[in-house]
């Protein structure tokens, strides 16, 4: 029975472990058999795997260069931060003012000029050609421009050319006669700065060009272009502006002069305000003519008129008169001082001309226009007045 127990030990021990072997040799066996289910040579097989490969590969290859085209972008981010931090912010994000420059310099324009000194008479003559490409200041597209031209070395006497409407390529073609002692040329600047006309609003300015007398040779005549630059913020003093309008009925020979208000007036008093009101004169052939005033109005720097003077001008006469608007501070201990004048007539220039040339282009129409004030000794020496009567010596 011993025997028959370990015959019986020894049969089993291979069916119990049969299971086992089963169990391994089970899995090459079904994919075998399910490879064998495929109706494809065992080549075919290959061939399709190899074909997967290839395709997997050529995906990855892709993936890899798209993902290639954003790295150097990370490289460069990873080489700023390793930069100190004041160097990174220079780098990275410039200051707002050398941007704001930089986009007001190529949308300006540029003005053409020439330049031409007289040794003997000791005269600076500018002659203002033409811009192009001007900045569009009107919501239509365009500009009004016109130039003002003056020397920093006398800034109260300031020339304008006329108006052009409507364009960013106005053709001006005007000169201007400066008095410039030749030990001042050296010292002089040259400034010409492009407006855009308005006549309800203050005038914009679109830039300007600074030319220092001492860096340009005035042995010669000299024409070129130059960009237009941002206007310096230095400005001089402000006086102030008034509303006004004019209507000339040539049938009536009546001028009317309505003076509507004022804004922005310099302040007279020590309380830093004003009393002021407006004279109106009429200067006939350089001598004062016709005087007219407002009222005074206490206590302000934008005081409202709307009081109106009409003046009796033959047509025949209209083209030998100027009409001087002055605004005043009243005192009632001391002398009344002026805050600022202006001048229309075929002698003005500027803003002042363009409105005097529109009320004679249309007559029995009023024209309202804000202008800007100023200093009087500036008007008096433009207009020239014939306040005494110069004797004639007699011969030698």
């Amino acid at each position: 029975m011993a025997v028959a127990a370990r015959k019986g030990r020894a049969t089993a021990s291979p069916l119990a472990s049969s299971p086992v072997a089963i169990a391994t040799t089970s899995q090459p066996g079904f994919l075998g058999g399910w490879l064998s289910r495929i109706p494809l040579p065992k080549w075919a097989l290959i061939a399709v795997a190899v074909a997967v490969a290839v395709l997997l590969l050529f995906l990855i290859c892709i993936i890899r260069c798209c993902c290639g085209k954003k790295k150097p972008k990370k490289k460069e981010r990873v080489s700023l931060h390793a930069v100190s931090g004041s160097s990174m912010a220079c780098l990275v994000q410039p200051e707002m003012e050398d941007l704001e420059w930089g986009t007001e310099q190529t949308r300006r324009g540029k003005l053409q000029y020439s330049l031409e000194y007289n040794f003997r008479m000791q005269q600076l003559k500018v002659g203002v050609k033409q811009a192009a490409e001007l900045k569009a200041m009107d919501s239509g597209g365009t500009s009004d421009p016109y130039v003002i031209v003056y020397l920093t070395s006398d800034m109260k006497k300031k020339y304008e050319t006329k108006v052009y409407r409507k364009t960013l390529n106005p053709v001006f073609n005007e000169s201007f006669t400066f008095q410039v002692p030749q030990a001042e040329v050296p010292e002089s600047t040259l400034v010409m700065q492009i407006y855009d006309f308005n006549r309800f609003t203050k005038h914009n300015i679109i830039g300007e060009v600074q030319l220092p007398l001492a860096s340009v040779s005035l042995q010669h005549v000299i024409e070129q272009w130059s960009d237009l630059v941002a206007a310096s913020k230095v400005e001089e003093e402000q006086l102030g502006e008034i509303c006004f309008s004019l209507r000339y009925i040539p049938s009536t020979s009546k001028l009317t002069v309505l003076i509507l208000e004022a804004k922005k007036l310099k302040r007279m008093d020590s309380h830093g305000l004003s009393d002021p009101f407006v004279k109106v004169h009429l200067i006939l052939n350089r001598k004062k003519w016709k005087r007219k005033k407002t009222s005074v109005k206490k206590n302000t720097l934008s005081p409202y008129f709307n009081e109106v003077f009409v003046f009796e001008v033959p047509f025949n006469q209209i083209q030998n008169v100027d009409v001087v608007i002055s605004v005043w501070d009243h005192d009632k201990v001391t002398k009344n001082e002026p805050i600022g004048k202006l001048f229309l007539g075929c002698r003005a220039t500027g803003n002042q001309l363009r409105h005097w040339s529109d009320m004679l282009s249309n007559p029995r129409r009023p024209l309202a226009q804000w202008h800007s004030l100023q200093p009087p000794d500036v008007v008096d020496k433009a207009l020239g007045l014939k306040s005494h009567l110069k004797l004639s010596l007699p011969p030698r």
